[in-house]
């Protein structure tokens, strides 16, 4: 007699478009991961990651939210992988911390939203984050890396290129570089 998995191994080699049942039915392979990416064209991956309010809130910041590792994540590993959407020209990202700097000229006039949690990475000063954003300018992707060894349920940051210079950051600069002043 052969068993259910076995069954379904078959009907998948005959039918490849099938694979996402196939990931459902076999235990060893739900992870959030497996699931979440499992087409191999995915240009978006944040399976590794969700969202939930901030270990940086408190009473006097107010509320918000917070990128944290959903798994342990190995130091070099890709963490989070996406797209970004230009925004139209003469958009202002100095009034809109939500949106990411798109270019390296200065000053900045190409402003981006990226897609999956990306968005929802906080900051820290430079040298000190556990991840680093390696932007594609020319194909409009980014790669989040591991810095080092994340645990599963370590808030994830990284260091925002503009972190020094955009308006809307100064009093969150003033906040991460206290301890220079």
């Amino acid at each position: 007699a052969s068993s259910l998995l076995e069954k379904v191994k078959r009907f998948l080699s005959s039918n490849p478009h099938s694979y996402a049942l196939f990931i459902l039915l076999d235990p060893r392979r739900t992870t959030a991961t497996n699931i979440m990416s499992a087409h191999p064209e995915t240009k978006i991956d944040c399976s590794k990651v969700y969202v939930k309010k901030s270990s940086f809130s408190n009473e006097q910041t107010g509320d918000f939210d917070g990128a944290f590792a959903a798994v342990p994540i190995k130091a070099g590993e890709v963490v989070e992988k996406g797209v970004v959407r230009r925004l139209p020209d003469g958009f202002d990202g100095n009034t809109c911390p939500y949106i990411f700097t798109w270019s390296t000229v200065r000053p900045n006039k190409t402003w981006g939203m990226a897609s999956g949690c990306a968005p929802y990475y906080n900051t820290c000063k430079e040298g000190t984050s556990n991840t680093n954003m390696v932007r594609d300018f020319d194909n409009d992707t980014f790669e989040i890396f591991a810095v080092n060894d994340i645990e599963e349920g370590e808030e994830l940051l990284h260091t925002y290129i503009s972190l020094k210079w955009r308006t809307c950051f100064a009093e969150l600069n003033d906040i991460v570089h206290a301890d220079e002043k």
